[in-house]
């Protein structure tokens, strides 16, 4: 599968962005879909991820009660909605998918993913 980030882009602190993953491939309602981010100098880190079946969805701690995921298999998109953005939320997004036969399974780390798109940038101003 291949994945496509986008809808990032200059934010001023406490406003929103909503950021887009979109898929190719013929089995992408069976990928659970993660979002990571990475601003220079740091790791990259966990952001949010949504099981194939969308029943599932977990956050990185910083992020819960500010961003949503969600999808729509028939359009092959996964969505990031980002409410409340701090000037610590600036980085790379990425989007990665990870094959799997588990409707509800969400995945938190890196190295579970099989797949990862091209980052897109999000800048919050203070």
């Amino acid at each position: 599968v291949q994945l496509q980030a986008y809808g990032g882009g200059l934010v001023q602190a406490g406003g929103s962005l909503r950021l887009s993953c979109a898929a190719s491939g013929r089995t992408f309602s069976t990928y659970c879909i993660g979002w990571f981010r990475q601003a220079p100098g740091k790791e990259r880190e966990y952001v949010a991820a949504i099981s194939w079946s969308g029943g599932s969805a977990d956050y990185a701690d910083s992020v819960k009660g500010r961003f949503t995921i969600s999808r729509d298999n028939a359009k092959n998109k996964v969505y990031l909605q980002m409410n409340s953005l701090k000037p610590e939320d600036m980085a790379v997004y990425y989007c990665a998918a990870e094959a799997t036969m588990y409707p509800l399974l969400t995945g938190s780390t890196a190295y579970e993913y099989d797949y990862w798109g091209q980052g897109t940038q999000v800048t919050v101003s203070s």
